[in-house]
This record gives C-alpha cells, sequence and structure tokens, in this order.
C-alpha cells in the first residue's frame, strides 16, 4: 500500500521518514515532490567499463541561464532533498510535467531500501534538447509499506554501496561488484 499525505505527515512526525528541507505545499495526495540541486555531472569518458571506476566531472548549474540537456547523452543530477526512510520502501517517480517534456530522472533505480538515507542521485537523459534549472520540481517520492521486519535496513549494510551522505551526484558503483570481498570469491 502507498502511503496517503496523512501517513506520510505522521510518519515524519514519528521520525520514520525525513524530508530536509520540507515544505508542505510540496506534498501531494500520495507523494512529496523532489527539486533538481544545482549540481550535476557527466561521466569523464565516452566508453563506461562495469568493472572500472567510471570517474564523473561535476559542475554546477546557474539559475538564471540554467543548462541545456542534450539526447545521446547520460547526465547525474541530484535532489536538493536529503532523505531518510526507516519503515517504508521509497520510490522516485518523475513529474508527469517533466515526462512530458522528455525528460526521464532514471533509467532504472527507482526504488531505494528501507534504511536509505542520502539524496538521490537520478539518471537524467532526454529525447530532444531541454533546459533545465536547479530548484525546479523534477521527481516525486511515494512510499510503500513494507510487510514483515528488515533483517539488517541499508543505512547499516556494510555492502552498501551509496551510504556516504552527500550532495553531490555519485556514479556507478558497479565496479565494487567485482571486489572478491563483495563477490565472497578468492
Amino acid at each position: 500500500m502507498i502511503l496517503t499525505d496523512k501517513q506520510i505527515l505522521m510518519e515524519i512526525e514519528k521520525g520514520n521518514i525525513v524530508i530536509d528541507p520540507f515544505d508542505r505545499k510540496y506534498l501531494g495526495s500520495n507523494s512529496y515532490d523532489v527539486h533538481l540541486a544545482d549540481t550535476m555531472a557527466v561521466y569523464k569518458d565516452d566508453i563506461l567499463d562495469a568493472r572500472k571506476h567510471n570517474e564523473i566531472l561535476a559542475f554546477k548549474i546557474h539559475d538564471h541561464q540554467g543548462f541545456l540537456l542534450l539526447p545521446g547523452r547520460l547526465y547525474l543530477a541530484v535532489t536538493q532533498e536529503y532523505t531518510e526512510t526507516h519503515k517504508f520502501v521509497p520510490f522516485l517517480e518523475g513529474k508527469s510535467s517533466i515526462g512530458r517534456l522528455g525528460i526521464d530522472i532514471h533509467s532504472t533505480a527507482g526504488k531505494g531500501d528501507v534504511g536509505y538515507c542520502n539524496t538521490w542521485t537520478m539518471e537524467i537523459s532526454v529525447k530532444q534538447p531541454v533546459r533545465i534549472y536547479p530548484g525546479m520540481p523534477i521527481g516525486q517520492l511515494i512510499y510503500f509499506e513494507v510487510s514483515g521486519d528488515v533483517l539488517v535496513p541499508y543505512n547499516k549494510k556494510k555492502t552498501a554501496k551509496y551510504n556516504r551522505k552527500t550532495k553531490q551526484p555519485v556514479e556507478s558503483m558497479m565496479w565494487k561488484n567485482f571486489d572478491s570481498k563483495i563477490l565472497g570469491s578468492k
């Protein structure tokens, strides 16, 4: 089941959901709007390798001129909001207004885990050139109830790759899956 606005507010009050900054006007009937931060990134190399650490180049988006997204390029962006979700599964979905501009905010990574505590890195791609601006609504968080107890929340997992708190977009850590310590091989 998806939490309603009333339930989201109750869980914020209990500390089970944290949204910082939080503004009541961005709370929908069953979601919370998140906003584009002023930092984005692109990969340094045109060819990426899943077994290697692919480095990124971060840059600032200027308020008055925005930034022009181009098709055929992957952009990493981050939400202004830092979130914590201790008893629910958070999903980050694109807003319909963003989709109607041809902007996809994530390829595959819309679901968080119980215990996820961080900003959200988005994998942005576009169908045609479009200019974006910091502070614009970019997505919405939806919270799902879980059935049963969680043995180890994400923020307590030793193998979690995205636990480092940051206000910057975070590149893929897939290369860590090839580390023998994580795979359990010799």
